[in-house]
């Protein structure tokens, strides 16, 4: 995908690695390691292959980012092992975005943003976690 294409994306950063904070124009739910992998394999299973913008990381916890509409986590159960990254009063958040291509490892895209208003569905991952 070529974010010339696609104007709405202009978070998705030309090279790189960048943080985004969180509520602008996503949340994210993260999982660490295989579990977070096995969830957004889950979650594409279930949508026909086009889960929304996941993003993994190769290093450390290997975390799942599960970007998501803003504000979208609130007044829902999460399961423990579970990490919003949310902002709000006394709370700021911030989100790793790679590039879309070139050298940004530790970061990838697992399943990449499909269109500007295109975000992974909250309720539906809720399910996945299940």
């Amino acid at each position: 995908m070529n974010t010339e294409s696609h104007p709405a994306l202009e978070w998705i950063p030309a090279t790189g690695i960048q943080l985004r904070k969180a509520g602008v124009q996503f949340d994210a739910v993260r999982l660490d390691g295989d579990h977070g992998r096995d969830v957004a394999d889950r979650l594409a299973r279930m949508t026909g292959g086009s889960p929304g913008p996941v993003v993994e990381s190769g290093s450390g916890r290997r975390c799942v980012y599960f970007l998501v509409a803003p504000g979208s986590t609130a007044h829902h159960p999460w399961p423990p092992d579970v990490t919003r990254l949310t902002s709000g009063p006394y709370r700021v958040s911030f989100i790793p975005v790679p590039a879309l291509s070139g050298q940004t490892w530790p970061l990838s895209w697992r399943y990449p943003p499909t269109g500007p208003d295109r975000l992974v569905h909250t309720l539906l991952l809720r399910n996945a976690l299940s």
